[in-house]
């Protein structure tokens, strides 16, 4: 299993020449070093409805002809927008891509969709996934404060990775991070969610010693730098 960093919240993660894309966020996001037109993926899987993780999806649907995974309401707005292929599911709920599994898992946040016109309407609720392909477990939380279900999915799954927001203002920020991976017993941790705007810089580098004291692995990658598990 290969895990790609496209910058901010997006991630991909590729299994045996199949692969999935989370939160793609990369036209609009300047540091970003991959160009929408050059991802290659077979479906794309949105946590939550802002901006900054849904930009890019249509396009990249549309140019891979793959499939959108979000919650109803997403995934109905994307539909009406244009997706020819969509997955509409909810908290709980596992889909079947064929190369790998996605179970809908919670996250405390907000989430809406923006119109044209500038208008806000309801875009669902929040959400993270637990990914389960080849023998690993992901888990990307979203964009999530700390919450005591962490514990939880600790003790349902054995995860792998848990790819977790760090930038607090909108999410949490590192020291509740190393809290949820320590809460998570994942053997790995993927920080994401910061040094995008102004008010989420953070140092992931510390976040990264403050884990590996800790016993945990830390990975702070670069844009377009991958990890294998």
């Amino acid at each position: 299993m290969k895990i790609t960093y496209h910058g901010h919240s997006c991630v991909q993660i590729e299994v045996n020449g199949k692969s999935l894309i989370i939160d793609p966020f990369i036209s609009g996001n300047s540091a970003a070093v991959t160009k929408v037109e050059d991802i290659k993926t077979d479906a794309v899987l949105l946590t939550h409805a802002h901006m900054d993780h849904i930009l890019d999806a249509l396009p990249i649907a549309e140019q891979n002809q793959a499939v959108v995974v979000a919650n109803v309401e997403l995934a109905g707005h994307l539909g009406g927008q244009g997706a020819k292929k969509t997955i509409g599911m909810n908290i709980g709920g596992t889909v079947d891509l064929g190369f790998a599994k996605a179970t809908m898992i919670h996250a405390f946040h907000t989430s809406s969709i923006t119109l044209e016109d500038g208008q806000r309407i309801y875009g669902g609720t929040p959400a993270g996934f637990i990914i389960e392909a080849d023998g690993h477990t992901v888990l990307h939380a979203g964009d999530t404060g700390l919450f005591g279900d962490l514990k939880m999915f600790g003790e349902l799954y054995e995860i792998d990775l848990a790819i977790l927001p760090i930038g607090g203002h909108f999410t949490m920020g590192p020291e509740h991070a190393l809290i949820a991976a320590k809460w998570l017993g994942a053997r790995q941790v993927l920080p994401v969610h910061y040094n995008t705007f102004p008010p989420i810089k953070q140092d992931a580098g510390a976040f990264v010693q403050a884990l590996e004291e800790a016993g945990i692995r830390g990975s702070a990658l670069a844009y377009g730098e991958t990890l294998e598990l």
